[in-house]
């Protein structure tokens, strides 16, 4: 496991046998970051990475700028693991949260850049993060939640859906948050200036 760009580009993590994590592969993770990257600017992001597993989307996130990234894990050797490796890589700005991702976005009252939910495939209910994301408003105008998924789920009929990545056997949904109140004032500024 790598991480692929920025200012930790090239560095190796090996995570140690005991983690049963499932880190996404640097192909599709270097696959996905180059998506991301047409469609925002990683510096000065607040992104919250949900199953973070071994951290992996985290330091990536971290090493390309980041402003803040909170790696959500609910298993206390991972979260020790990702703890450990952020310190030693020195970075800043990743603050771990040991916690259930599903009722810490039921109990979050931020709101992100980016969220990214990597949920173990077996896990039942998964993919109730997209629905929960946007019923409590968690990410700003603009922002994007990526799911990683095993294929099983079919997303491409959600309103915010913005389009479909798959990379081998890892499939990314990505979603993008657009709020009807503020496209309401847009249309009124808009109108205003033609009339």
């Amino acid at each position: 496991m790598r991480i692929i760009s920025g200012t930790h580009r090239g560095r190796t993590i090996t995570p140690p046998r005991n983690l049963r994590a499932r880190p996404t592969t640097d192909f599709a993770k270097e696959n996905l970051f180059n998506v991301l990257g047409n469609l925002v600017d990683f510096d000065g992001l607040d992104v919250l990475d949900l199953f973070a597993g071994t951290g992996s989307i985290s330091y990536e996130f971290a090493s390309r700028g980041a402003a803040s990234v909170i790696p959500v894990e609910l298993n206390a050797v991972h979260h020790n693991f990702i703890r450990k490796t952020a310190s030693e890589l020195g970075f800043t700005n990743i603050y771990p949260v040991k916690a259930n991702a599903l009722l810490y976005l039921k109990n979050s009252g931020r709101r992100f850049d980016v969220i990214f939910s990597d949920a173990p495939y077996d896990m039942p209910g998964g993919e109730r993060v997209v629905e929960l994301v946007f019923a409590n408003g968690l990410l700003i105008e603009g922002g994007l939640l990526v799911l990683e998924h095993s294929g099983d789920a079919d997303f491409t009929g959600h309103p915010a859906h913005l389009q479909s990545r798959s990379y081998g056997s890892v499939h990314f949904d990505i979603f993008r948050f657009s709020d009807p109140a503020a496209e309401a004032v847009d249309d009124c500024i808009v109108n205003e200036k033609t009339q």
